[in-house]
């Protein structure tokens, strides 16, 4: 009987201490959680962090000098890496097709001044990939205190300064965030995905009741988030545009 009871008391000790870990594991990921927060990480359906900087354009006051422009800050850690390097390349030669979709592009660093102005020298110089050399028109802002990165989330707690600035975030007209997109900095970004996603967000955003599909393409059909009395009329007419795939998935071909 004793042997019993000291038996059912080690295994509820033992389940008392594995629950103790588990709510201090929680207990520290929930302050990491709200850390982040309170340190300004936007989301989505938030509007966009302010900040005034400098950079190879003058001097920078975030949103405001872009005006009612869809905007796309592209963050990276360092000048002269490889793989950022290459990346600003190709959003250099798409800047004509970034401006004909109403975007302004912003690319943030933590190195200085005069390194962004170096870089950007150095990749002016560049024929990539037998292209011919292009200019770089938007504005390289130097972030040398992480201030703004860290108003953007992206200097976690207890990381290494910089690991982590490899972020892209979409924001509208009204200065709202739309998306973010985090990337490793092993992998570069691809601009196709960029205006895909642009796009996509100006298709949602102009239009009322309206959703993108996976893998959707610019001029492909779009879905429609619920069926109106209207619409749902317009289904038996023979030049309807509306289709349907199941009751829960309603498309509209494209305009």
């Amino acid at each position: 009987m004793k042997r019993s009871i000291v038996f059912a008391a080690l295994i509820l000790f033992s389940l008392a201490h594995v629950w103790s870990q588990h709510i201090s594991r929680d207990t520290v990921w929930v302050e990491k959680m709200v850390k982040n927060v309170d340190a300004g990480l936007p989301l989505i359906g938030s509007e966009a962090p302010s900040f005034n900087a400098n950079s190879t354009n003058g001097k920078i006051n975030f949103p405001a000098d872009f005006g009612k422009n869809w905007k796309i800050l592209f963050a990276h850690p360092r000048d002269f890496t490889p793989v950022c390097s290459s990346e600003l390349l190709e959003l250099a030669y798409e800047q004509d097709n970034f401006d004909r979709l109403g975007v302004k592009l912003l690319v943030l660093s933590y190195d200085d001044m005069k390194t962004h102005r170096s870089w950007k020298e150095a990749l002016e110089a560049i024929e990539y990939r037998d292209r011919d050399r292009v200019n770089i028109k938007f504005p390289l802002v130097a972030d040398e205190n992480l201030a703004i990165s860290e108003k953007y989330g992206m200097v976690p707690p207890g990381q290494k300064a910089g690991s982590n600035i490899r972020s892209v975030f979409f924001i509208d007209p009204e200065n709202t965030v739309r998306a973010v997109v985090h990337y490793p900095n092993e992998v570069g970004r691809s601009t196709a995905e960029l205006k895909r996603v642009l796009v996509a967000l100006q298709t949602t955003y102009s239009q009322e009741n309206v959703v993108t599909p996976a893998n959707w393409q610019q001029g492909d059909d779009v879905m429609l988030k619920y069926i109106s009395s209207s619409e749902r009329e317009a289904f038996d007419k023979a030049d309807s545009k509306l289709y349907q795939y199941s009751w829960f998935m309603t498309f509209r071909k494209s305009e």
